[in-house]
């Protein structure tokens, strides 16, 4: 694993199939405090900010307040805007008001951590969403197979970079927060892929920095530098949309956009519009409803003291425990089929296509 990143990764092992809206096989934790005693179930979700990607605000909330109202439960979820001591206060705040589950996507595993362990001790059922606390106490995990993530990002790089005809080109890599864990298991899938092909020599491998806290101003001064050590960048790893997008708005200063192949993750409107314009190379789409919807068939079936189904188990190397787990399948994005996207409804055609994009977005086939 790379220097920056998280030495240890969860590892992945599928046990049977089943859709975001329950199904087969069934894993479950002991569900210890989650009986609702007759009273109307409670559920807190605290999300981790709405500056790292559009996600967290734009698809998440909606699609777990959606899934919630249709389950009839009351519901109270807030954003931590990167805030280690806000979240910590929420998550107080939340147990106090008389929460049943509680959700988190963590900010760090340290202070993920200490908030799963409270909740515990006050008898609320947990669940990891998104991504896993390493050392924590979640019940349950829902989030995408993280590794198959990173493992696309690098077959989409080394596609466009296949189509352009390229020669040993040199790839620069921005590599996600250092304190998620999923950012290690991108760069464990990136790197499989990648690492084979500059041992043989096919690729060069050049500047290669992890983002504190996914931060899109950071980003871009890292890349900055990167070709000011590196000026014959060839392609750029980026591990998300908004990494992507900082690269793409230096290279654009130096008229290279478009000339440089980078990639992406959570397909989002600024990601798809990099695609249609041709500065974007690939971006990675998960169906955030079917994570929404998995998490709150789950959290329902938590705070009404029912066992909940999975499809997976994921290995926490900190707490050496496995946590029953549902993992859903990531889809990698290219020109193409960024109509896909707009067709599964995750964006809509209004708000991507919209000024200079509407020609492109005719030319996609997005109707």
């Amino acid at each position: 694993m790379r220097k920056g990143l998280l030495l240890t990764a969860a590892s992945v092992a599928l046990v049977g199939s089943l859709t975001a809206c329950g199904g087969a096989s069934s894993s479950s934790a002991d569900g210890s405090g989650s009986d609702s005693g007759g009273k109307k179930p409670k559920i807190g979700v605290i999300l981790p900010d709405s500056k790292s990607s559009a996600r967290w605000e734009t698809a998440d909330r909606k699609y777990l307040s959606e899934a919630f109202k249709a389950a009839g439960v009351d519901y109270d979820i807030q954003n931590a805007q990167g805030d280690k001591q806000q979240f910590q206060t929420i998550a107080d705040q939340m147990i106090t008001n008389g929460v049943n589950v509680l959700v988190i996507v963590n900010l760090d595993s340290g202070t993920g951590k200490a908030v799963l362990d409270k909740a515990k001790a006050q008898g609320v059922a947990t669940i990891d969403y998104d991504r896993l606390t390493l050392g924590g106490s979640a019940q349950y995990y829902v989030s995408f197979d993280n590794s198959a993530v990173g493992k696309l990002q690098g077959e989409g790089l080394s596609k466009c970079l296949s189509d352009m005809k390229a020669t040993k080109p040199v790839i620069a890599t921005l590599n996600g927060s250092p304190t998620d864990n999923n950012a290690a298991l991108f760069a464990k899938g990136y790197n499989g892929v990648l690492d084979p092909k500059y041992k043989s020599g096919d690729y060069v491998k050049g500047p290669d920095q992890s983002v504190p806290d996914w931060d899109n101003a950071q980003a871009g001064t890292i890349f900055e530098q990167m070709l000011t050590s590196q000026p014959k960048i060839a392609g750029v790893l980026a591990a998300n949309d908004g990494l992507g997008n900082a690269a793409i708005a230096v290279l654009r200063k130096q008229n290279r956009n478009g000339q440089v192949p980078v990639t992406g993750q959570d397909a989002t409107v600024q990601g798809l519009q990099n695609i249609l314009a041709g500065d974007q190379c690939m971006t990675v789409y998960k169906a955030v409803k079917k994570e929404a919807d998995a998490t709150a068939e789950l959290a329902v079936s938590l705070a009404k003291g029912q066992k909940g189904q999975t499809n997976a188990t994921v290995h926490d190397p900190e707490g050496d425990r496995d946590v029953p787990s549902v993992l859903e399948t990531p889809v990698a994005v290219f020109k193409d089929n960024v109509k896909d996207v707009v067709a599964d409804g995750f964006v809509s055609k209004d708000e991507l296509c919209t000024g200079t994009y509407a020609a492109l977005c005719t030319k996609a086939g997005i109707k």
